[in-house]
């Protein structure tokens, strides 16, 4: 630590504020928030090595350090967010966000105007919004639409422009959807009482403003003004409507924000939910990328910090899974355990695995060696192998009380079924339903073959069922001298439970990982294999019942035979000679006896 650096920190102040280290050529390199600078920056040089390793490389190359003191916490959050964002120094987290956002806009002007806009003109214009996704800004311009005939012209429709009758209604008033101002056939108070009401909806008082037109209604229908009445019930049917789409639980939970997080090794995602009476009004994705191995809750202190600003939000009540270390001035923090915002945590958290989900389909249909890749790094973390399981082969024995056993082998690649590859065997050595003894005969000759050929191992093999199964196909592996050369796991047919080499424990993977199905795949696959080689083998052998009984005719003439003649009354049917040229004469002979003696 260099001379510079100790003088900084034996002066700095027990106060918050942001903090910000440059290197030798004065390049920003980082930006933080501390409740007190002194002792979060003199954290950073009480130690030569660092958990992170990128932590580590910054203090080394920090030459110099400024501080900014605020009077709050807060304060010191929204300073280091703003900084963050304009300078983009190499070590902080990176905000992935540069899309323009869709605002509605209520024009400042004599009898305004209401449509979408990306850019915010400060000229006393109100904003609404941002709104994503884009589909709800739509959804709430279709409600006004219905609800109100407003001007959609950019006419100036000043007091004098219309005494003097400079302008002529258009084809919109003639279809019903202008109520004609630049003529004077709408007062201006008229239509400001319908912004008034517009302004109540998009700040998602719905409920209150229902109330006021049922008031409305009645003195409406008291004075006998029927055809009025009738509009603002129609009014008040077309706001139920909207306010029950979009009414998710309770209308009781007002004003509230709901932030959700899922933390992966290098990124973060967050979203954020806007509620008003019990509705959604706005919702958001943010990804953080990780520059220093930053915590869950320092990701989500940033994301609150920085959605909260961009919106606008003046929520009193955040929704968290987790309480940040932060308190904004008259904010609480609300970790629900059930009920309805529970329900809303989980529709957050829902948005995430959504964001997720579909930035990862993208990624695959730019480049299809992505999914590949990805799906391989999850198995082998899931499955705490060693490399990825690019060949997987999986094991399965069919038998139906001993009759005719068999057994089959599926075998995916990269992921997806390779069926060129799978295989059955015919059980030589078992007599019996013996599962056991079966796989362990399987898995011998199928790597014995594997070794004989010089062929590539599997880099995992499946077996189709409990401690058992996985016991006798170690012993086939171990007997073959590839023990601990390729790793095994059985799979439980119940409860989905991963048994591993000499673990009594089974490994439980997530009912909805892509691992999991991978597997189940497998297994599915293994099962259709196995199950219908055993159903040939057995209608077969009952066919070859009758053939199996002629006294020197085995196995491999009666399949001669039916592969020949198709069926047992065929061979029946057919003369000596037409046999002979088949199996030849000293066969043929016993079994044109055979039939003869039958008939």
């Amino acid at each position: 630590m260099s001379e510079h650096i100790e003088r900084i920190l034996s002066t700095l102040p027990d106060r918050p504020g942001v903090y910000q280290f440059y290197d030798r050529e004065g390049t920003l390199l980082y930006v933080g928030k501390a409740k007190s600078l002194r002792k979060r920056v003199s954290s950073y040089f009480q130690k030569d090595r660092h958990e992170s390793g990128k932590t580590t490389v910054l203090v080394r190359k920090t030459e110099d350090i400024k501080t900014l003191l605020v009077d709050t916490e807060m304060d010191a959050l929204l300073l280091e967010n703003s900084l963050i964002k304009k300078h983009q120094p190499r070590y902080n987290v990176n905000l992935k966000d540069d899309k323009t956002y869709p605002w509605i806009c209520i024009k400042k002007e004599r009898f305004p105007r209401v449509f979408i806009t990306r850019k915010l003109v400060r000229d006393g214009s109100e904003y609404f919004g941002p709104y994503t996704p884009v589909k709800m800004i739509h959804t709430l311009l279709d409600l006004i639409g219905q609800l109100y005939k407003l001007r959609n012209c950019t006419l100036n429709l000043s007091r004098e422009t219309i005494e003097k009758k400079k302008f002529r209604v258009c084809l919109e008033y003639h279809l019903g959807n202008c109520k004609g101002p630049c003529e004077g056939l709408q007062t201006e108070e008229d239509y400001n009482q319908s912004i008034k009401e517009i302004r109540q909806i998009l700040k998602g008082n719905s409920s209150n403003l229902i109330l006021h037109l049922k008031t409305l209604m009645q003195e409406y229908s008291a004075s006998h003004e029927f055809e009025m009445a009738q509009q603002v019930k129609e009014k008040i049917e077309q706001l139920e409507k909207f306010r029950s789409r979009s009414v998710v639980v309770n209308p009781a939970i007002h004003n509230t924000d709901v932030f959700s997080i899922i933390t992966e090794e290098d990124a973060a995602y967050v979203n954020f939910l806007r509620i008003m009476n019990g509705g959604i009004i706005q919702g958001h994705t943010i990804e953080l990328k990780k520059k220093l191995d930053e915590t869950p809750e320092e990701l989500l202190e940033i994301a609150i910090t920085d959605l909260r600003t961009r919106f606008e939000s003046d929520a009193t009540e955040i929704i968290v899974p987790f309480k940040p270390d932060m308190e904004p001035a008259g904010v609480t923090f609300t970790v629900p355990k059930i009920g309805d915002k529970k329900h809303l945590l989980e529709l957050s958290l829902t948005n995430v695995r959504n964001y997720i989900r579909e930035k990862n389909l993208q990624l695959e249909k730019q480049h299809p060696e992505n999914r590949v890749n990805r799906l391989m790094d999850k198995m082998q973390k899931d499955l705490r192998l060693k490399e990825f399981p690019r060949r997987i082969e999986c094991f399965d024995n069919s038998n139906i009380q001993g009759a005719y056993p068999v057994a089959a082998m599926s075998v995916f690649i990269d992921g997806k079924p390779a069926k060129k590859e799978y295989r059955h065997f015919n059980i030589k050595t078992v007599e019996g339903p013996d599962d056991f003894a079966s796989m362990e005969e399987v898995i011998y000759r199928r790597y014995k073959r594997i070794q004989d050929e010089a062929l590539p191992l599997p880099q995992l093999i499946v077996i189709d069922g409990g401690k058992g199964q996985l016991s006798a196909a170690l012993d086939s592996l171990s007997k073959l001298g590839l023990e601990g050369k390729v790793a095994v796991i059985g799979i439980a047919k119940k409860l989905e439970e991963i048994y591993y080499p000499g673990d009594s424990l089974p490994l439980y993977i997530d009912k909805k990982s892509e691992t999991l199905r991978v597997i189940q795949h497998l297994r599915d696959e293994v099962h259709r294999f196995g199950i219908t080689h055993h159903r040939k083998r057995r209608s077969r052998g009952v066919v070859k019942t009758e053939l199996s009984e002629i006294e020197g005719i085995g196995q491999g003439t009666a399949d001669t035979l039916l592969k020949q003649f198709r069926s047992v009354k065929q061979i029946r049917e057919a003369t000596q000679e037409q046999l002979a040229e088949v199996i030849g004469k000293s066969k043929a002979g016993k079994v044109f006896e055979y039939f003869r003696k039958g008939a």
